[in-house]
């Protein structure tokens, strides 16, 4: 992945895009969006609303891997990196 500052907002929400795509039975339903805030940046994650159970798994262990995966493999900067599922 890039780890350029105009790239790597690109890349993560690839990353949250291609990892939605492959838990849901709709993948054309998926949508990542990126919104900028002073503190911090947070990708908007939306599916079809009977794939959102997928996404949020037991317990929400699915949604919890997905937002360590992605602040992981977030570049370093002094703003947070967020994942929200929006329902």
């Amino acid at each position: 992945m890039t780890r350029t500052d105009d790239g790597a907002a690109l890349d993560i929400a690839d990353l949250v895009r291609y990892i939605a795509k492959g838990l849901v039975d709709k993948p054309d339903e998926v949508h990542v969006a990126l919104v900028e805030e002073r503190q911090a940046s947070v990708y908007e994650l939306e599916v079809a609303e009977s794939d959102l159970g997928k996404i949020i798994g037991r317990g929400g262990k699915t949604a919890r891997a997905l937002r360590t995966l992605v602040t992981q493999v977030a570049p370093r900067s002094k703003k947070r990196i967020l994942v929200e599922i929006l329902e």
